[in-house]
């Protein structure tokens, strides 16, 4: 089987901690043995569809990984924006038949929070992306068999 090659959007808004989301996403998909082959950042994570659309659209992309932090401000704005990223996002995934692997953090979250989970949110969006592309390559070679009944796991 080849190699899982990845597309990563990443939000500029929060830097401080999408920065470092990056650098471990990066840091795992090379011990998994990924292919990072586009990293596109970002306004903020309202602004992650577009791009992520384009980059679903490319032959060198099986998946692609979101990375953003959606901290707490005076408003709901922030329940908003994740709310609506998040539903196009899934949208875009079932569009273009790749996984879009959400490591996205929040709403309704502190910066102590976001910094918590900057390493479990950027492995678990990688893990999220290759188990994704592998399960969806499976089935569309229809290889495994059980009397009769496909297991795709």
């Amino acid at each position: 089987m080849s190699k899982i090659k990845i597309g990563i959007a990443v939000s500029d808004f929060n830097n401080e901690i999408t920065l470092s989301m990056l650098n471990e996403a990066k840091r795992h998909a090379q011990d998994l043995s990924l292919k990072v082959t586009y990293v596109c950042f970002v306004p903020g994570i309202f602004d992650m569809p577009l791009m992520v659309e384009e980059m679903l659209k490319k032959k060198d992309i099986d998946a692609v990984v979101t990375l953003g932090a959606v901290i707490k401000g005076e408003t709901g704005h922030d329940r908003v924006i994740a709310n609506n990223t998040a539903r196009l996002l899934g949208d875009l995934s079932l569009k273009y038949h790749k996984p879009v692997a959400l490591g996205i953090t929040g709403p309704e979250m502190t910066l102590q929070q976001a910094k918590d989970r900057i390493v479990p949110v950027s492995h678990h969006s990688i893990n999220t992306a290759i188990s994704m592309a592998m399960k969806l390559r499976k089935i569309k070679k229809n290889r495994l068999k059980n009397k009769g009944i496909k297991i795709i796991d």
